[in-house]
């Protein structure tokens, strides 16, 4: 009799291992949306690639364009690494809006999709697409059952032919096993663990020059961005979209204007943005960037611009603002440096704002800046640059949680909590996206000291 169980538990084994099919992780599909916002030639667009779910298989492409975006043709590319296109589309953009089409791919691994504007302007966003991985558990689970069905036919059987005998009584006693170990399986399930990327708190940072030539107050130039390695000086190629896109690229103008750019990946540790300064003087650029393993960074630079600066127009204090075409309201609860501070915009209308670099809002922060001087300057050795969210709710069925960019639903009234570290003036800039224009109000406020002096 113990020749037969021994016999019987090696065959579940072998059950568990050959009739287990292969299963989506945690009964999801593999993989997500990559969305990318980039700034190609005078376009402000958002990519998102759609999750592919195996290898060959087609690839969805979204390219959304913004308000301002000029008309035009773009080609698609779907690029392995060192190899040629595998498969090619065109997508035109015309109206804000999404556009869609679909790419081919052969292989599991690396990717590049590459957007050309037949313009001299092509973007490279690196996509990764994953192989379909069984767990243990999983296996366990369904070759269980599958095993439980195998001995359930087979002590049917030698119930039929011969009675309730040796046989039948064994082939039971394995349906009974292979229940157990699925059903074990199944409620051990939420409570294994799931190996986490380790982020590398040592890891050297990345070194940013910045290139704007030529740069004249009202003609177009390329500000390109060159990284490298702080410890080896090689280009750095391995930065990871964080809140949709690859380097959130904030450039400040002498007079306090602020433009929220997205540079695109044009070679190796190469990236570049179109831009149009609209006056002389010295401009502040700071760059938000995430390397692979690594936390969120940002680095600092600067261009000067031939041409002269023009006055700053930034009303002082809360109230209202023009934001392009809307007013918006801009009001706080306490203006207390060391104390969080409940900053809101309004941006007035029905609830119809749309999650842009999947955040509802946006708010960048800097100074304290000395009263008077060039902002872009001055911004350069500013102790506080920062920039805040307002999260979105999770849209039921959206992958990973992310919103989509053509929803259209969040509430005008927008809030953020800051804490304001020393007293003194700062310069605010509220942003939101609605009819696919991202509207910004500049805001310009004085900070107090807390009674007794600020830590």
């Amino acid at each position: 009799m113990r020749g037969r169980v021994r016999a019987l538990v090696a065959l579940v084994g072998v059950l568990l291992v050959v009739f287990a099919p292969p299963a989506w992780a945690d009964g999801a599909p593999l993989g997500a949306d990559l969305h990318v916002a980039q700034t190609l030639g005078e376009r402000e667009l958002t990519v998102v690639v759609r999750r592919v779910e195996g290898a060959p298989a087609p690839v969805s492409v979204d390219v959304v364009s913004h308000v301002g975006t000029a008309p035009g043709e773009l080609r698609l590319r779907a690029v392995p690494p060192g190899g040629s296109a595998v498969s090619e589309s065109v997508v035109r953009v015309g109206p804000p809006g999404a556009t869609s089409t679909t790419l081919t791919i052969d292989r599991f691994g690396p990717w590049d999709l590459e957007l050309d504007d037949g313009a001299g302007n092509t973007a490279r966003i690196p996509f990764t697409v994953l192989e379909r991985v069984t767990q243990t558990w999983e296996r366990a689970t369904y070759g269980g059952f599958v095993a439980a069905g195998v001995f359930l036919v087979l002590a049917l059987g030698f119930a039929l032919r011969r009675g309730v005998g040796a046989g039948a009584v064994t082939a039971g006693a394995g349906v009974l096993v292979s229940i157990t170990v699925a059903a074990t399986a199944a409620l051990l399930s939420a409570s294994t663990p799931v190996a986490a990327p380790a982020l590398d708190g040592s890891r050297p940072p990345a070194n940013m020059a910045v290139r704007a030539e030529p740069a004249r107050a009202g003609s177009p130039t390329a500000v390109v961005l060159d990284l490298t390695d702080a410890a080896t000086g090689r280009p750095v190629d391995d930065l990871r979209a964080q809140h949709a896109a690859f380097v959130h690229l904030v450039v400040v103008s002498p007079s306090g204007v602020l433009s929220h750019l997205h540079p695109v990946r044009a070679a190796a540790g190469e990236y570049r943005a179109a831009f149009t300064p609209g006056e002389g003087g010295r401009f502040a650029v700071s760059a938000e960037l995430s390397r692979a393993g690594a936390g969120v960074a940002q680095v600092r630079g600067s261009f000067d611009v031939a041409g002269k600066p023009r006055a700053s127009t930034v009303p002082s204090g809360p109230g209202k603002r023009a934001a392009g075409t809307a007013q918006v309201e801009v009001t706080a609860d306490r203006l207390v440096a060391g104390r969080p501070t409940t900053l809101t915009a309004d941006f007035g209308g029905p609830a119809d704002l749309q999650p842009w670099l999947g955040m509802r809002g946006h708010l960048v922060v800097i100074g304290p800046l000395p009263p008077g001087a060039p902002v872009g300057e001055a911004a350069l050795a500013a102790p506080v640059w920062a920039h805040a969210h307002a999260m979105v709710p999770t849209t039921p069925g959206a992958v990973g949680g992310e919103p989509d960019e053509t929803v259209a639903a969040y509430d005008p009234h927008v809030d953020w909590t800051f804490t304001f570290p020393r007293p003194g003036q700062y310069r605010l800039w509220f942003q939101a996206e609605r009819g696919y224009q991202v509207l910004t109000a500049p805001a310009l406020l004085d900070i107090a000291a807390t009674p007794g002096g600020t830590p």
